[in-house]
């Protein structure tokens, strides 16, 4: 269930220390002030999608800081999405800079100093547990202080979904709940590496960029099936499988990686499930082409730090 918090019903001289108290107790806390004459009218609804807190948040202009001592004080192991509604946000880590307009979002570390500059804004910010993401700490940096805007593409849809989700908190049964914060995350996903793959073939031609796009999309398509490999992948697009390796290059991943990293994201996702919790491990793995359960349990921990029978049991933890 939501729950609503607001400063109009505090006396004006108590509210700033009585909005520092609430944020205090976010999984996110930040240090706040607010520009000379602010009435410090604020407002917030938080609730839960599964294991992913959900705050709708009403705010007037000022300044939140992300410290070293709050870090020191609570390191939190999550990751943050801000999804701007109305208003205008900077937002300084990682050395970079960007500005949020409506709609706009980022992704923010909070293991990490960070400051956010912001106008009287009304915005919306998810709090995902880092082992739900499936992204290493270096695509991590390179996404934070990064604008991905809200209106085109991928990014609209991860805008549109994240600042409907308020309107859901009450709606929705557990299990249900859990099944939307992994549609959620998933769609995250994309939309995250997605902005990783602009970046990283910023550099390729445009017939190269269509053709690494093409293997993305027939890898994705054909996950389930045990026989797909690079000389599988090379062949359906009358390339050399040294030049398929030669494409991946500025991609970070090779291409039995990169294929191993999706079947991964889709076990995962499967083991969040509630609907699949009776599900065997070794039939997940199958469907998803991994011949060998041994073979699975062992790639899962080492992306992961968990064998999939203790992520299943965690997720099962978090949405109870």
């Amino acid at each position: 269930m939501s729950m609503v918090l607001r400063t109009d019903d505090v006396p004006v001289a108590s509210r700033p220390d009585y909005w520092q108290d609430v944020v205090d107790n976010t999984a996110v806390p930040f240090e706040g002030s607010f520009v000379d004459g602010s009435d410090y009218s604020c407002s917030m609804v938080v609730g839960s999608v599964g294991a992913i807190d959900v705050a709708d948040a009403t705010m007037p202009p000022g300044v939140c800081l992300r410290s070293p001592a709050r870090i020191r004080l609570s390191g939190p192991d999550v990751y943050r999405i801000d999804v701007l509604r109305v208003g205008r946000l900077i937002i300084q880590q990682d050395g970079r800079e960007c500005v949020l307009g409506p709609g706009d979002f980022m992704l923010f570390d909070p293991s990490r100093p960070a400051r956010i500059i912001h106008s009287a804004t009304r915005h919306v910010a998810l709090t995902i547990p880092r082992m739900m993401l499936p992204l290493r700490s270096d695509d991590v940096t390179q996404l934070t202080g990064t604008r991905i805007p809200g209106d085109h593409g991928i990014g609209a849809l991860v805008s549109s979904l994240a600042l409907q989700l308020p309107r859901y908190l009450d709606d929705c049964a557990a299990s249900e709940g859990v099944r939307l914060g992994t549609a959620v995350v998933d769609l995250l996903t994309v939309a995250l590496t997605t902005q990783l793959r602009r970046t990283a073939t910023v550099e390729l031609g445009t017939r190269q960029q269509a053709l690494l796009h093409r293997v993305h999309a027939f890898i994705e398509q054909r996950l389930a099936d045990p026989e797909l490999s690079p000389s599988a992948i090379a062949g359906a697009h009358y390339i050399s499988l040294r030049y398929l390796h030669k494409l991946f290059e500025a991609q970070d991943v090779t291409v039995a990686g990169s294929i191993r990293q999706r079947r991964l994201e889709r076990c995962r996702r499967d083991l969040a499930d509630p609907a699949l919790r009776t599900r065997p491990l070794s039939a997940i793995a199958g469907r998803w082409g991994f011949g060998s359960a041994v073979h699975f349990s062992r790639a899962f921990r080492s992306a992961y730090g968990v064998p999939p029978s203790e992520y299943r049991r965690q997720c099962e933890a978090l949405a109870s």
